[in-house]
């Protein structure tokens, strides 16, 4: 179902997030969404994959429906009024895709996956678009092809703001290093793994307080607890990491999130709501 852009309050705005797969939401922009759902905005969420390539310890047959429910309870706790699943193929990074001939995401033309997006922008009437920095945070191939797809169907929808979700390499890096030290983590989380990932902290232009729905963000990375822990002895990985936190702690670390906008100069003064340039406008 299409939302009436012309039915909206005049102080409300569209928020369109674009993520590669079921939890990517929670990580990444968890607490935007939420504090603009609070806020009174729409929140329209947009996966592009099936997840069925995430991180499992046994038979991934059933991981992608697993998924599947998992995002939707994630939706529930960020406030998301509606949640749309594109279905194309994880490409897979700690694990791969079943080699069976059926194309994977990353290797899409993006302008096709494009067009499918752009059409969810004009149904909503979309102010604001996220999607992911131009190295796909950490480098997943997936993650670098919603980078792409995301400024394409922006372009195509006449969206005016594109901010690229990312994190403050400097602080990763520090956290990551006091992670790594921590028992039960798993060998491959390590500072040196983060040292040329996301964005450096000069060119980052939206840094977002979501402390106040930390709650909401904590409760949506606790729905994907398939990618939360593993069993035997490799101890926790991904999510569970921050859901390990005391919650005053979580509320610390996960309380800001950050955004390039496409398009603006970096150097100024990072901005501290997403709807900023839209009320500018």
């Amino acid at each position: 179902m299409s939302h009436d852009p012309q039915t909206r309050e005049h102080d409300t705005h569209v928020l369109v997030s674009l993520h590669a797969h079921p939890d990517d939401e929670a990580l990444l922009t968890g607490g935007t969404l939420a504090r603009a759902a609070a806020e009174g905005h729409r929140v329209v969420l947009v996966v592009a994959t099936d997840g069925a390539a995430g991180l499992a310890d046994g038979p991934t047959a059933a991981l992608a429906a697993r998924r599947v429910e998992e995002l939707h309870r994630s939706a529930r706790a960020l406030g998301v009024a509606r949640v749309v699943r594109l279905g194309h193929r994880d490409s897979g990074y700690l694990t791969a895709a079943a080699g069976d001939g059926e194309p994977v995401f990353s290797d899409l033309p993006a302008e096709v996956v494009a067009a499918e997006v752009a059409q969810v922008l004009r149904e909503e009437g979309a102010d604001v678009l996220t999607s992911y920095d131009a190295r796909g945070g950490y480098g997943h191939p997936d993650h670098v092809q919603v980078h792409r797809v995301g400024a394409l169907a922006a372009e195509l929808a006449g969206t005016p703001v594109v901010l690229e979700a990312t994190v403050d390499r400097t602080l990763l890096h520090r956290a990551m290093r006091v992670v790594s030290l921590l028992p039960g983590v798993v060998g491959d989380v390590t500072a040196e793994r983060v040292r040329g990932a996301f964005t450096a902290r000069a060119d980052i232009t939206h840094r977002v307080d979501v402390r106040a729905h930390a709650g909401a963000k904590r409760a949506a990375l606790a729905a994907h607890a398939s990618q939360s822990e593993t069993g035997g002895a490799r101890g926790v990985r991904g999510l569970g990491l921050l859901l390990l936190l005391p919650h005053p702690v979580f509320r610390v670390l996960a309380g800001r999130e950050w955004f390039v906008q496409r398009g603006a100069a970096p150097g100024r003064r990072p901005l501290g709501d997403v709807f900023a340039d839209v009320r500018e406008r």
